[in-house]
């Protein structure tokens, strides 16, 4: 089994490599970049499941037949913004590149200074987009439900993860190990179900990751 992530990210690649393997899904892993690198797409989805079938689909012109297409998009749903910054997450503050996470954080807790506690609830979600070798396209969901923290904490993962306080984990996303982070996150969620999916059509064995740097 091939499959094609819609990404040229090394990093990303290896995380991803990382899950399938703790899932047992045996494929041999490749980035855009060995299928002549990622399309531009037009990502004007109004859903995590739109945008992530828009990369999947742009990017499954460019492999070679038989090969699976996967991509994901992934953010965080505000209940009190009325589910901002949702597709927007990323982009929330306008900011892009290396400053983009620190804008993104400052803006949220200033959009939410004065709202209580108990109207701070919040969840991340991730839609993962499968293109199939026969055409078939599916959907697979992640979410994790939390509050927004008052103030970051935690060192660990990106984006807003020293903002979202999950109660049962008793810390922020940005404080739990990666693997535990793995197993329990919206996009490890929704990689066990692709997982699942996929161990239906494989026969098992090893992962093997292939990549240009």
């Amino acid at each position: 089994m091939e499959i094609f992530i819609a990404t040229c990210n090394p990093h990303k690649k290896a995380e991803f490599a990382e899950m399938f393997e703790r899932l047992g899904v045996s494929c041999v892993l490749r980035g855009a970049d060995e299928a002549g690198g990622m399309p531009d797409c037009d990502e004007s989805g109004e859903t995590f499941a739109e945008n992530a079938m828009i990369k999947a689909d742009c990017l499954a012109k460019r492999v070679p037949p038989g090969a699976y297409v996967m991509a994901d998009d992934s953010g965080i749903c505000v209940d009190f913004l009325g589910g901002a910054p949702g597709v927007r997450s990323a982009r929330y503050s306008g900011v892009v590149g290396s400053g983009a996470d620190s804008a993104n954080n400052e803006k949220l807790l200033k959009a939410l200074q004065n709202v209580p506690d108990e109207k701070r609830g919040a969840h991340f979600s991730c839609s993962i987009a499968l293109v199939c070798p026969d055409g078939r396209r599916k959907i697979f969901e992640g979410r994790i439900d939390g509050f927004i923290a008052r103030r970051e904490s935690g060192a660990g993962g990106f984006g807003y993860d020293p903002l979202f306080y999950v109660p049962e984990l008793g810390m922020t996303t940005a404080e739990i190990s990666q693997d535990e982070k793995n197993s329990v996150s919206h996009r490890g969620r929704a990689f066990e179900k692709l997982a699942e999916f996929l161990s239906g059509e494989n026969s098992g064995g090893k992962i093997e990751s292939t990549s240009k740097g």
